[in-house]
């Protein structure tokens, strides 16, 4: 996605966001390093800002930066040294009637549909479980991503089966970003969300790509969790990738006491 600009181009500006309320810990304020979304470059500056520990959400680039906390760590998969545990071996098992495809980023009805069950069943009076077809562009789209969407179908001949899953993914030369996957609520027995982030890699590897980001992993919640499964993982601890040390991983390890 992009080449890396110049060293002689202008810097990229980034804001330091105001606080607003944290979207996995209730109790928690948070705020937000964000990419001059105005940027024109901002499609070039991308790739790199991965490897800073940012993110995609929409049009914006972002990466948690909040008084006190460091629990939101970012990670990203090796994609040549992965393997797949035994549990994850049995998710693909249980889904080989399953087929991937990938697609442009170009919102359908039965794309839309999907998402809005999807919310409903997992982030009621969350305020995601009204967004319409807006939202659906706004956030998952957005207007300079070179994303695409993976589509998890049942196997179907000669029309395509039933759509389980979209994973969206951001393209970039090197590595691919998974953005957001949702799934057929009804469907819990497959493992949707894992067998999305297995084709991913398995995209991921047939085209060479080295890595896999998976957003941010937050020590103690529960719905982050599933992401240390993936070995090998790798950390961001704010100035370079490392090796993932589930051991030294505490909801505690993450706080600055200098701040808390």
């Amino acid at each position: 996605m992009g080449k890396t600009p110049a060293p002689d181009d202008n810097d990229l500006r980034l804001f330091h966001t105001g606080e607003h309320a944290c979207g996995y810990w209730p109790e928690r304020v948070a705020r937000d390093l964000v990419l001059d979304p105005r940027d024109p470059r901002l499609p070039e500056w991308y790739p790199m800002a991965l490897e800073w520990g940012f993110r995609r959400s929409g049009d914006i680039v972002y990466r948690p930066h909040c008084n006190g906390c460091r629990a939101c760590v970012a990670v990203r998969i090796a994609v040549d040294r992965f393997r797949p545990s035994r549990s994850q071996r049995r998710c693909l098992a249980r889904n080989a009637d399953v087929e991937m495809r990938i697609c442009q980023p170009q919102r359908t009805e039965e794309q839309l549909a999907l998402y809005r069950r999807y919310l409903r069943a997992r982030h009621p009076g969350g305020g995601m479980d009204g967004h319409g077809a807006v939202e659906f562009e706004q956030f998952l789209i957005g207007s300079w991503s070179e994303g695409r969407f993976l589509e998890l179908r049942e196997a179907g001949t000669p029309r395509p089966g039933r759509l389980l899953a979209i994973a969206v993914t951001d393209v970039t030369e090197n590595a691919l970003s998974a953005v957001y996957t949702f799934f057929d609520p009804d469907e819990t027995r497959r493992g949707l969300g894992t067998l999305a982030i297995l084709k991913q890699i398995e995209w991921a590897r047939r085209e060479r790509r080295e890595h896999l980001y998976l957003g941010y992993w937050i020590a103690g919640h529960a719905k982050m969790d599933y992401k240390r499964r993936f070995h090998p993982l790798e950390a961001f601890d704010g100035r370079g990738w490392h090796a993932f040390d589930e051991d030294k991983a505490s909801p505690d390890s993450f706080i600055d006491q200098d701040n808390a």
